[in-house]
């Protein structure tokens, strides 16, 4: 998705219509929420998001792995990881050190009820199957692979541009 929207053709046919959107999209969306050689840190009003663009399961590790800047009660997406609105420089920088560029990662959050599903979840300790469904939520690579990329800053955080 990133690439797309950083100009790389998909590599599906699309419609005449979607040629349009996706171009509007490149033209008004994509520069606040993609950059060429960097991960994306955008403010929109109260709303700070960290688009990695890493994949589900990495943006769980990385809400996870970094718990002092990650808003407690986002719930994960493909593309980013919604930050506590009172982010400020020093907790940004803070934060990203003690994850030591993903040499420091925590597993994902898990629901309980999650454990269900889980194949011989009655024949394991709770604990055991909690900690066998955070594994495998977990994207360790590239979680890591975002907390090493560059980050870039914009709409009111250039405050803390070079801090990533």
């Amino acid at each position: 998705m990133r690439e797309v929207l950083l100009g790389a053709d998909p590599p599906v046919s699309v419609t005449r219509r979607a040629e349009v959107c996706l171009t509007e999209w490149r033209e008004e969306e994509a520069p606040d929420l993609v950059h060429p050689e960097a991960t994306l840190v955008a403010r929109h009003g109260n709303d700070i998001r960290w688009w990695t663009w890493a994949g589900y399961r990495a943006n769980a590790t990385l809400a996870a792995t970094l718990p002092s800047i990650a808003d407690p009660v986002q719930r994960p997406t493909d593309c980013y990881v919604r930050l506590r609105e009172d982010l400020t420089p020093d907790m940004w920088r803070a934060s990203r050190e003690s994850a030591g560029n993903g040499a420091a990662l925590v597993l994902p959050n898990v629901d309980r009820r999650a454990v269900h599903g889980l194949k011989f979840s009655v024949a394991l300790p709770e604990r055991l199957a909690v900690a066998t469904v955070a594994a495998r939520l977990a994207d360790l690579e590239a979680a890591s692979e975002a907390l090493r990329e560059p980050v870039r800053y914009q709409h009111g955080l250039h405050r803390v541009q070079g801090v990533g």
